[in-house]
């Protein structure tokens, strides 16, 4: 079971789980939102666990300190489309447009984060749909339905009934990024591992796979820092 507990001033709140499986503390900062995790075996002392948090305080505040700063989705802010930075400005419009340097908003503050958010999901959508189906067809296999969600843990899965999933965010993503991923569940298609025949598979679909997949893995963890709702 895990509990909050605050560490020093100003205080940063630290998740501490307690499990029967850990051999040793370990400590995680989460790329994605800077949340901060102790796992704790559980034949350790409380006293052992506070030793090593404060003796680890400075590496956590100054890896906090490097989190990309959190982007509220609103007129005047900047949010990338596939790789490439758009200003939101407040058009007169009905409807979200993506124009040449921006993208326009219908009036209505409160509804801004949600509207961009629809639209940019319609797009993802439509973006992996095709690029789903493309490589697909290259294996010889058909995949069954995609469904989009706000992952934070994967990119994207494959069932073995070969259902995909795929995060809605990789549309902020350069194109590159989001076709390696789709290359990625495509292959599992085929092989539902991770085995060298499968990194086969992804290197004769995409052969310059390794920088897209550098790129998701250094800088995906940003594509969380926009926030659609208001707080």
């Amino acid at each position: 079971m895990a509990q909050i507990i605050q560490l020093g001033q100003p205080p940063i709140d630290v998740t501490v789980k307690y499990s029967s499986r850990a051999r040793r503390i370990s400590l995680r900062i989460s790329g994605v939102d800077g949340r901060v995790s102790l796992t704790v075996p559980r034949f350790a002392k409380n006293s052992d666990a506070q030793s090593f948090l404060r003796d680890k305080e400075g590496w956590i505040r100054k890896h906090l300190e490097q989190q990309p700063d959190q982007v509220l989705v609103q007129p005047g802010a900047f949010i990338p489309i596939e790789g490439v930075s758009y200003r939101i400005e407040v058009g007169s419009n009905r409807a979200v447009s993506l124009q040449t340097n921006c993208i326009s908003v219908p009036p209505g503050l409160e509804k801004t984060g949600p509207r961009l958010r629809a639209f940019l999901k319609t797009l993802a959508r439509d973006r992996l749909a095709e690029a789903s189906g493309r490589y697909a067809a290259k294996l010889g296999r058909r995949y069954g339905k995609i469904t989009l969600r706000d992952t934070r843990s994967r990119w994207g899965s494959c069932t073995c009934e070969g259902n995909l999933m795929y995060s809605w965010r990789l549309i902020l993503a350069p194109p590159a990024v989001l076709d390696y991923v789709a290359v990625h569940e495509c292959c599992h298609l085929v092989e539902m591992n991770h085995s060298k025949a499968f990194w086969d598979l992804v290197e004769g679909l995409m052969p310059d796979y390794n920088a897209p997949r550098r790129w998701l893995r250094k800088e995906g963890g940003a594509l969380h820092r926009y926030q659609f709702d208001a707080p």
